[in-house]
């Protein structure tokens, strides 16, 4: 029987990291080169230092020009397409069988958009947390059900 390979992929909005899992071995192990992070300053620091402005339409009245994006949200939007995208090419190679997406809900919605049909035809199963910070050894512990095996 050929052993299934079980990417899990965890992320937040600038951080990511693919571990391997091997039915019926337990052990999660880092995948070398599929560790990922962006700098992610705050949307005042990306933004210009100050709004344009705007008269009213009726009278003399001047008001700020509010921004229509978030910068920083859309940071993470890009992050996650980078993310997307070398998945994309590592299931082109065959290097994994299934994934396993775990993120807190944000970065779960962004990296939804942006997996081609291909990857998440692979998604088995998806975690609505940020294990991101989680140390390596706790994480059988978190993934237990969706990895469907008992945590040591």
């Amino acid at each position: 029987m050929k052993h299934k390979r079980t990417w899990v992929l965890i992320a937040d909005g600038g951080h990511a990291k693919v571990l391997e899992s091997q039915w019926p071995d337990i052990d999660l192990a880092p995948v070398e080169g599929m560790a990922f992070s962006v700098d992610l300053p705050p949307s005042h620091e990306i933004m210009s230092d100050r709004q344009g402005r705007d008269y009213e339409s009726h009278g003399h009245a001047r008001h700020a020009i509010e921004s229509r994006s978030d910068p920083h949200r859309e940071l993470k939007r890009q992050f996650a397409k980078q993310v997307a995208g070398v998945l994309e090419a590592k299931l082109a190679q065959k290097r994994f069988d299934k994934l396993v997406i775990v993120a807190p809900p944000p970065a779960l919605g962004d990296l939804r958009e942006a997996l081609p049909k291909s990857v998440r035809a692979k998604v088995t199963a998806e975690l609505a947390h940020d294990l991101v910070k989680t140390p390596h050894n706790e994480l059988p512990r978190h993934l237990k059900d969706v990895l469907g095996r008992p945590a040591h």
